[in-house]
Parts: structure tokens; C-alpha cells; sequence
């Protein structure tokens, strides 16, 4: 295939894995003190806690409300912040601004490590737009923060490996699967269903449709395959300079999580993620549930893959800023696109201890088993296991696309073309002018 989830030299690897693609001991330690945390938020109730995130050490934090449940935190292993503010409140608060007038280019999230909510307003918001903004959160209370946020929130339509419509270029997040053929999951706001998508700039080369979609609301759809198959390599998501990384399941993110996302504009990024269930209204609409990082994207990036050793975790919705001055980037998570859509990942073979993957080159693709690998520290992880990519389009400058012996007969075609209706336009505007003219002279000396 030609998306970004790219084909690679090798078959999906078998059960005997290779050294290299075991995650290292101390993301998986990080991964095991992260679920930690998510069972003593669970085991303590929304009442008694307001999140929990990775440390820089590694930890799992967890904020609590009563020093009762900070001693069952600290018994456990794990740090205990104590807070004013319960996840119940949080809760609220975002409601409460859900139900609100809704103003494009605001999007807010819950910040566990400062126990508020987070309301930002992009360069298009207006003053009025901000003052009412603000007085919705002053009516909430203090821990409700409004603040400015560089550029614009949009949708990054276009991406890393491209896939190419009629509305644009996006580019595959992952491959998936539903037992009976294979998928590209990719942004929903990338083109609605019947969205026909080709690997190549020409048109000649179609890859699939999308049969399913959600956006606004969320951000995710299903391109379906022409050939019903993915190919070799469906495993694989592609980095650049060739590189990919193995996909070995999907999971949810933490807060503190360090994560990787890869585009075809602004390649390879890490950064952070930042919040979970953050809400943007979009110029198109608003979408909710979503996934904020310090990663920064640009227009080109949209669906592309968010991925952390290997585990997929979201696909690339929009954001604010560049990877010049940095910004804030969106991503839907993708075990809830999953669940939506009725599919499982394409995967490598099962690590250690891991579940089951997919099957060599030229079988039916298996899904992944429903894994769900939780944050990892921040020091502690890379992208993933590294494998090569082929089939993929490279990169073409501008300059080799002109002077492409096969441009120059369609180029050509298109200069005439732009011509002849330039030449057409300016004598029906003299023949529109020259008449005018004559109605007015004769109605003025009659």
C-alpha cells in the first residue's frame, strides 16, 4: 500500500520476536506503575479523585481529595497529590461550558496535574466572543483558567504518506481489520463516506472509498481497500528516510506520556500529552473526547498516526501553532474509533507475554487482540520497533514534477485551456461593456 501505513520489506514478525522489538524494562515498568494509577482512581471513585498522570520519575500521581484516600495512594506505591477540586467538579465545569453558546476556535480541557479546567481561544475569537467566553467561567468558579492560544485551531487536512481525493490530501493513520477485509483508519474531517482515495497525484493508481465516518462529534473513518487486502507489512507505519515502526496493539494514553506522531509536512515529532478528554470547536464543528499533546503539527499532517513503543494511540485531528514556534496538536483516540467502528489494528506477532498478532505475508490479516498498553515515562521510550518501508511514495520536488516528460502533455493541455477562457472572459466583458454603452448613450440623447 501507499499510506501511512506503509508496507515493509519483511511479513508481520511470527511468534519468536526478535530482541530489538521487546519494549524495553523500563517502559514496561513505567506501563505497569501507569495502570496503577488508573486502578486506584477507579478502586477510589470520581469523588475522591480528580486524575491521574506519569511523573517526571516514572511514577504514577494520583490527586485525591481527602487524606484518607492519599494514604491508600501512597500504600499502593504511587505519589498522592491532595486537591480542592474532585473529577465530579471537572466534570461540571466541562458541561457546563458544553452547554454554553458555542464559540469556533475555543477548545478546553481538564488539567490533572493543576486541578482546573483550561479554556483556550484562538486568534480568530473575538473580543466580544472572549468576554462572554469569560464570564461562563467566572460563573463556574476560580479553577476554570481562560487563556490565549497561538494561530488558529483547524483541521491539518493533508499528511504523511499521502492518500488523495478530490477534497484534499490526508494522509492513514493505521491498518485495520474486521476479519473479513481491510481498512486505513485515518481523520474523519478528511472527506465523508463515498470519499474516493488514490496513492498517487495523477489519479491513476485508486486505493479504496470510505465507507464510514463521524465528524464533528468525533474525528475518525474507514477507507476500505479496492484490493479487500493491505498487503505485506500492514504492521508497519512510516517515519521517513524510508524508517517505519511495527505496530504491536492499541491502548489509551496518559497524561505525562511521552508520544510520537508522524507526518508527511513536518515529519517525525514527539512531545507530551498534555490532557485527555479535550473539547474543540472547530470552524466545521466541534469534536469532543480528544487527546491534547505538546506534539506539534502542521497543515499536512491530519490523520496521521499517534503511537508510543509501538502501541497505536491516536490519529491526528488539528491544533494550533507550527513546528517552528511549536502549538498544541488534537488527536482521536483510536480505541474508541475501534470500538466505534467494529475493526481491530493490524498487528506485529505477540511480544513476550503479549497477545496474539497479525499472520505472515499473503495470509488473511489478523486483528489484535484487545490490549490496552497504558502511559509510559517520559525519559523511558522511543517510537516503537524499527522496520524498513517500501511501497510507499517518496518524496517529489516541484521542479521534478515539471520536468516529468509525462507532465508536460497535461501541463501544456492546461495552459491552453487557461487561455483560451481568459481570452473568451475578456471579449464577452468587451461585448458586456461595449453594450452597456450603448444603452446608456442612446437613453441619454434619446
Amino acid at each position: 500500500m501507499v499510506a501511512q501505513a506503509a508496507m515493509a520489506d519483511e511479513a508481520p514478525a511470527t511468534a519468536g520476536a526478535a530482541p530489538g522489538s521487546v519494549r524495553s524494562a523500563a517502559a514496561t515498568g513505567a506501563a505497569t506503575a501507569a495502570s496503577t494509577g488508573a486502578d486506584l482512581v477507579a478502586r477510589l471513585g470520581t469523588a475522591r479523585t480528580a486524575g491521574s498522570w506519569i511523573g517526571a520519575d516514572g511514577r504514577p500521581v494520583v490527586a485525591v481529595t481527602d487524606t484518607g484516600a492519599a494514604a491508600e495512594v501512597r500504600r499502593a506505591g504511587a505519589e498522592a497529590r491532595v486537591v480542592r477540586h474532585s473529577m465530579d467538579e471537572l466534570r461540571s465545569a466541562t458541561a457546563a461550558l458544553r452547554a454554553a453558546p458555542r464559540v469556533p476556535g475555543t477548545a478546553w480541557v481538564t488539567d490533572y496535574r493543576t486541578n482546573r479546567v483550561t479554556v483556550e481561544a484562538d486568534s480568530t475569537v473575538s473580543t466580544g466572543d472572549w468576554a462572554r467566553m469569560s464570564q461562563v467561567a467566572d460563573g463556574i468558579g476560580s479553577f476554570v483558567h481562560m487563556q490565549r492560544a497561538r494561530g488558529r485551531f483547524t483541521t491539518r487536512l493533508n499528511g504523511a504518506q499521502p492518500i488523495l481525493s478530490t477534497g484534499g490530501r490526508c494522509s492513514a493513520g493505521f491498518n485495520v481489520t474486521d476479519g473479513r477485509g481491510d481498512f486505513i483508519l485515518t481523520a474523519g474531517h478528511c472527506g465523508p463516506t463515498g470519499s474516493i482515495w488514490f496513492a498517487d497525484g495523477q489519479g491513476s493508481r485508486q486505493l479504496g472509498t470510505t465507507v464510514g465516518d463521524s465528524f464533528p462529534g468525533s474525528d475518525f473513518s474507514l477507507v476500505k481497500y479496492d484490493s479487500g487486502r493491505a498487503g505485506p507489512g500492514a504492521d508497519v507505519v512510516a517515519i521517513g528516510g524510508g524508517n517505519g515502526v511495527r505496530i504491536t496493539g492499541a491502548g489509551d494514553p496518559a497524561v505525562g506520556q511521552r508520544v510520537f506522531r508522524s507526518g508527511s509536512t513536518s515529519g517525525l515529532h514527539d512531545g507530551e500529552v498534555t490532557g485527555l478528554n479535550a473539547t474543540v470547536n472547530y470552524p466545521e464543528g466541534t469534536v469532543t473526547g480528544l487527546i491534547q499533546t505538546t506534539v506539534c503539527a502542521e497543515p499536512g499532517d491530519s490523520g496521521g498516526p499517534l503511537f508510543s513503543e509501538g502501541i497505536a494511540l491516536g490519529v491526528t485531528s488539528g491544533g494550533s501553532g507550527d513546528c517552528t514556534t511549536g502549538g498544541t496538536t488534537f488527536f482521536q483516540p483510536v480505541t474508541k474509533a475501534l470500538t466505534a467502528l467494529g475493526v481491530k489494528l493490524i498487528v506485529s506477532a505477540p511480544q513476550q507475554g503479549a497477545g496474539q498478532g497479525a499472520a505472515s505475508s499473503g495470509a488473511p490479516s489478523t486483528p489484535s487482540a484487545p490490549a490496552t498498553h497504558s502511559a509510559i515515562a517520559p525519559g523511558a521510550v522511543s517510537p516503537g520497533a524499527s522496520a524498513p518501508v517500501t511501497g510507499a511514495t517518496t518524496g517529489v520536488t516541484l521542479l521534478t514534477r515539471l520536468t516529468d516528460p509525462r507532465n508536460v502533455g497535461p501541463g501544456l493541455l492546461v495552459i491552453a485551456g487557461s487561455l483560451i477562457a481568459l481570452v473568451a472572459t475578456r471579449w464577452i466583458r468587451s461585448e458586456q461593456d461595449r453594450k452597456a454603452y450603448q444603452r446608456y448613450y442612446s437613453a441619454t440623447w434619446g
